[in-house]
């Protein structure tokens, strides 16, 4: 008699216990506990998953001081004992666009280092151009660097850069919009072209 009492008060525990169902997610989606709601790892606190970073999402970039342009590359090369040695030359032109500009010429093993260094050469002969009220010069000019001749001649407002790619890109960096020019003579050094230019601009200033 005990042993049914017993029985009985078994199953009538086990009846009356809730039963927990495991919980089915949808198709489709998947869940770790590894990752939160962000995208990043658990517990990180940031969206790459390494150690003390701060979220970079809604951070903006500033911008360089200088916008530069790569006028020409070449590579170039000299005989040393061990045969020939090549290296790469880079022209580069820098501007803010606000009556600042240079010109860098400068030479490096690859063609990164050696926009690096033009750059930085470029940096240590800025310039300063007045620049008009309707984006223009005051006058008209004229400079002479090697075979390379450039006129400048100011422009009516809406006029636009009518000028050759050397000198268009050296104007447009410094912040020149309507301007005509002309390179007088028969000449494609792109070198001689923007020294010239930039002679040109020094009789402004």
């Amino acid at each position: 008699m005990a042993e049914e009492i017993k029985t009985e008060e078994i199953i009538k525990e086990t009846t009356e216990k809730p039963v927990e169902v495991p919980r089915v997610e949808k198709p489709g989606t998947f869940k770790s506990d590894r990752f939160d709601k962000r995208g990043g790892r658990g517990g990180r606190g940031n969206s790459g998953g390494g150690r003390g970073g701060r979220r970079q999402d809604g951070r903006k970039e500033e911008k360089p001081e200088f916008e530069q342009k790569l006028l020409d590359i070449r590579r170039t090369a000299r005989m040393v004992a061990g045969g020939r040695r090549f290296s790469f030359r880079a022209l580069v032109v820098i501007g803010n666009k606000k009556g600042k500009v240079g010109v860098g010429l400068a030479k490096g093993s690859d063609v990164t280092i050696a926009v690096e260094k033009a750059v930085n050469q470029a940096k240590k002969y800025l310039i300063e151009v007045p620049i008009t009220e309707n984006k223009s010069i005051s006058q008209m000019i004229e400079a002479k660097f090697g075979a390379a001749r450039v006129m400048l001649k100011p422009a009516q407002k809406g006029r636009g850069i009518i000028a050759g790619g050397t000198v268009r890109v050296i104007c447009s960096l410094v912040g020149i919009e309507n301007i005509v020019s002309k390179i007088i003579g028969r000449t494609t050094n792109k070198l001689n072209n923007a020294e010239a230019t930039i002679k040109a601009l020094k009789k402004l200033s």
